[in-house]
């Protein structure tokens, strides 16, 4: 709430001080169109956590999980998979850790993955995921937004980037991980 209130001070002042004017800000439609399905995106994920269907989608993970019992690596390689591709549904990474984060780590935990890896390779993807589409991240915005990236590149672009990242975690950060003791 409090970065709304300071952006919409900001243009306020802008406006009152003639440095931008109301044409200005009506000419840059990509702004307003990325601004639009950032408020869409973010209310759905609001209500998703609200209305209680993450809660009851991580219970019928966490059971599924249990039912098939699966050792903890395979489950955590599930899960991070997951958690960093369902990043598609959310307009922010503010939004997707604040609705799916902790949901994640009960589901880590319930299926015995170290504590401290699970926590970490959450963070780890949750800056991985930004990204993967022109709403992803504050970034990813600005340069769809501002003409940089054509937006089928930024798709294109965000998938091989998604799978680049795996594989360099895949190769370099599991064998670290080990090395320090994580699991």
């Amino acid at each position: 709430m409090a970065s709304v209130v300071a952006a919409m001070l900001g243009l306020s002042i802008l406006l009152l001080l003639g440095v931008l004017d109301w044409d200005d800000c009506l000419s840059e439609k990509s702004a307003w169109d990325t601004f639009v399905w950032f408020g869409v995106l973010v209310g759905m994920a609001t209500q998703l956590t609200t209305l209680g269907i993450v809660s009851w989608i991580s219970d019928g993970v966490e059971k599924s999980l249990k039912s098939l019992s699966l050792g903890w690596p395979l489950a955590f390689v599930i899960l991070q998979a997951a958690y960093f591709f369902i990043h598609y549904l959310f307009a922010s990474q503010t939004a997707h850790v604040g609705a799916l984060y902790s949901a994640f780590l009960g589901m880590h935990l319930a299926a015995k993955v170290p504590n401290l890896l699970a926590a970490l390779a959450l963070a780890y993807n949750t800056n991985l995921f930004g990204a993967l589409t022109h709403y992803s991240s504050g970034q990813a915005a600005v340069y769809y937004g501002g003409g940089y990236v054509k937006l089928p590149d930024v798709f294109k672009l965000g998938i091989v980037m998604a799978f680049v990242n795996i594989l360099i975690w895949a190769v370099v950060a599991t064998p670290w991980w080990k090395i320090l003791g994580l699991y």
